[in-house]
């Protein structure tokens, strides 16, 4: 099988880009503060809903679909954090 120089550089050349990261993808500082924002916001938003519908100004289904989305950003939030502590506790048995 030959392999042709211009060939390969062409088809890296061409690949290249799709592993670069998105513009305005940001930093993974970014990302995390931007995760943490909208966490915030979902649950604030869950809480106005609540409220409003022991009130009575919104109506059951709005309550469990906030619900439904906070349970699901809380479970995210923990999934993160146990493998933020997951790959801490791995770095810990690292040899030094």
């Amino acid at each position: 099988m030959e392999i042709r120089t211009p060939f390969a550089a062409q088809n890296y050349a061409a690949a290249k880009p799709a592993t670069s990261p998105l513009p305005g993808s940001g930093t993974a500082g970014e990302m995390l503060k931007d995760a943490a924002r909208d966490f915030a916001q979902s649950m604030q938003e869950a809480e106005n809903t609540a409220k409003a519908a022991m009130s009575g100004n919104a109506d059951p289904h709005a309550l469990v679909q906030a619900l439904a989305q906070t349970e699901l950003a809380v479970e995210t939030a923990v999934a993160v954090r146990d493998k933020v502590v997951e790959a801490y506790q791995e770095i810990l048995r690292m040899p030094v």
